[in-house]
């Protein structure tokens, strides 16, 4: 930064500057489209790379110094969260923890079925207190009972001196296994009954002990023989709430149900796995919380409806304040949010007028949203995040009630529904108060989706944006070369950006063969310098032609000259770029040639 200020209060020695230029670049200029997409490493003029910082330190300048401090960490953050793994078996053991206690934790919840019943499962605690005490009193009562009853039984076993026959013991057995614990309390009743006239009996038998013998086994028979009628009579009752059980038994438990987010199940395979870990890395690795955090967002987009969402017709009054275009040098898809667009006080009051016109609004930004991620992806090693870039020219103010309102809200169902989305976070042309404004919804904001803001000044727009996204794929408007309807180029051709230093000149050479057909397109972003083109033969005896005479562009003429040259004889073209401002410029130019024959 000192060696550029120098330079730009020194223009005596801007002219050996330009001599330099003149004989080195027309070599570097071919070699420059290959790695430009590293970004200004390869550039051998060093002045890019604090140029991007420039970026930002003027942005805060005008906004306060503080902020622009914590903007230059937030992006050296956010190379660490480009390095995080999605692959399971590359998680730190920490990680790779967590992901399997969630993994576990929905397992439960789709076999019970939480994610459709739990304003059922609520409910149900709530009215089963009382019947729960009853039951206890209930068992409580019984065990009295029992008590009672068990010294009836030992006296009754103390007769049982009498030497019975194994027949009787049988019968005992047979009345006691089938039947349920109030039916087995009755046969013990009658059982000793049974021994006390088998006792008595047995008294009044004494003489013949083969009589005794038979009088007990016919007196066992006999009193033995109702309660096997019983028995079958008693089943009849007793069996009704046992079938109904081995009914329900017999009945198959219901599945696990099936709950997908942006058409990927929760738990499948590796891009379950994908889906799982943003929501852990929204709540930093607790397990818990991201748990309820994907059944709120599961509940919630049921609630909004989302699924039929994806198919409503909601216009295309909004095309132009939110659209995708190109990519970024690491290849995240670019949404572009242009708020100024709500100047148009048609388009706001069309929007923002009313509650059920800001919930449209809400509505279709959600769907939008939808769209984008469905196109997104969730491989391991896919690309399943993107960069919003936000432009705030002459976007309404902070007084407006209704965007603010339509904002909040947005930010909300964002942040709660759509973790871990966003890779960078650009604003660009942001306005003095759009930073106070920022410092009012920072504590709603996790420092994980604040260390992705990148905050740049209307001058240093056109950068910022060079420093994440390709000139080729920025759209025109924000001074990249992407424009529609591009027949000569595309955004497969890369471009060249230089530099040009204050009071400088600079200029470009294209090398021509025979029967060769050259086309370029070239623009100085805020332009205000003199730009002029010519071809210089090979040839010693040729002559010069003057292909575009030397003329001041400023930003309001055009934003890119496009322009071609036809020869039969080998030779070069020269641009000329001269900057008479105290003002560094962004030079930016592709060309390409095409054979032909007369």
């Amino acid at each position: 930064m000192a060696q550029e200020t120098l330079n730009s209060e020194s223009p005596p020695a801007a002219p050996a500057q330009e001599l330099s230029v003149v004989v080195e670049k027309p070599q570097v200029t071919e070699k420059e489209p290959q790695p430009s997409a590293p970004a200004p490493l390869p550039e051998p003029e060093v002045p890019e790379k604090p140029a991007v910082v420039a970026v930002e330190e003027e942005a805060v300048e005008v906004e306060k110094p503080k902020v622009e401090e914590k903007e230059e960490t937030k992006i050296t953050q956010s190379v660490s969260f480009k390095e995080e793994t999605n692959i399971a078996g590359e998680l730190p053991e920490p990680q790779k923890k967590a992901l399997d206690e969630l993994k576990q934790l929905i397992q439960e919840a789709l076999n019970n079925h939480e994610f459709t019943a739990k304003p059922e499962a609520e409910e149900k605690p709530v009215a089963e207190p009382e019947p729960k005490k009853e039951e206890e009193e209930n068992k409580e009562e019984k065990k009295e009972e029992k008590e009672e009853e068990t010294p009836a039984a030992a006296i009754s076993e103390e007769p049982k001196i009498v030497t019975d026959a194994p027949a009787a013991v049988e019968v005992k057995e047979e009345d006691n296994t089938p039947p349920p614990p109030p039916p087995a309390e009755a046969p013990a009743a009658e059982v000793v009954v049974v021994e006390t006239e088998v006792a008595e009996k047995a008294k009044a038998v004494d003489d013949d002990g083969a009589k005794t013998v038979e009088a007990i086994e016919e007196s066992v028979v006999a009193v033995a023989a109702p309660p096997a009628e019983k028995e079958k009579e008693e089943p009849s009752a007793v069996v009704a709430p046992q079938s109904e059980e081995t009914k329900e038994a017999q009945v198959p438990s219901p599945p696990p149900e099936e709950v997908s987010i942006w058409g990927i199940p929760l738990l499948a395979d590796e891009k379950s796995d994908v889906i799982l870990l943003k929501f852990l890395r929204a709540r930093d690795f607790k397990v818990k919380d991201a748990f309820a955090m994907i059944k709120n967002t599961v509940s919630w987009r049921k609630e909004f409806g989302i699924e039929t969402l994806l198919d409503e017709d909601l216009g295309n009054e909004l095309e132009k304040v939110v659209f995708m275009q190109g990519f970024d040098k690491e290849g995240h898809p670019v949404c572009y949010n242009v708020y100024g667009e709500f100047q148009n006080k048609e388009l706001y009051q069309n929007t923002f007028a009313d509650e059920e016109k800001r919930s449209k609004f809400l509505r279709w930004r959600i769907q939008f949203l939808e769209k984008s991620i469905r196109k997104l992806d969730f491989n391991p090693t896919g690309i399943n995040t993107m960069v919003q870039v936000n432009d705030l020219k002459n976007s309404p103010g902070p007084g407006k009630k209704e965007l603010r309102q339509a904002t909040n809200q947005a930010l909300n169902l964002l942040q709660d529904n759509y973790p871990e989305f966003v890779a960078k976070q650009v604003f660009i042309n942001v306005p003095w108060w759009y930073l106070a404004f920022n410092r009012m919804i920072s504590p709603f904001l996790t420092q994980r989706t604040k260390s992705k803001f990148v905050f740049a000044s209307p001058a240093k727009s056109a950068e910022t944006l060079f420093k994440y996204i390709a000139p080729e794929q920025v759209p025109v408007q924000y001074g990249g070369l992407s424009r529609e309807g591009e027949q000569e180029f595309s955004v497969a051709d890369a471009v060249t950006e230089v530099t040009i230093k204050p009071a400088a000149k600079h200029s470009v050479e294209f090398p021509i063969t025979e029967n060769c057909n050259l086309v370029w397109e070239l623009r100085v972003v805020g332009w205000e310098v003199n730009y002029g083109a010519e071809f210089v033969p090979t040839a010693e005896d040729g002559y010069t032609v003057i292909v575009s005479k030397t003329r001041k562009v400023s930003s309001a003429d055009e934003t890119v000259i496009s322009d071609s040259f036809k020869t039969g004889e080998p030779g070069k073209v020269v641009l000329t770029i001269d900057n008479q401002t105290s003002k560094k410029k962004k030079f930016l130019y592709r060309s390409k040639t095409k054979p032909y024959s007369d």
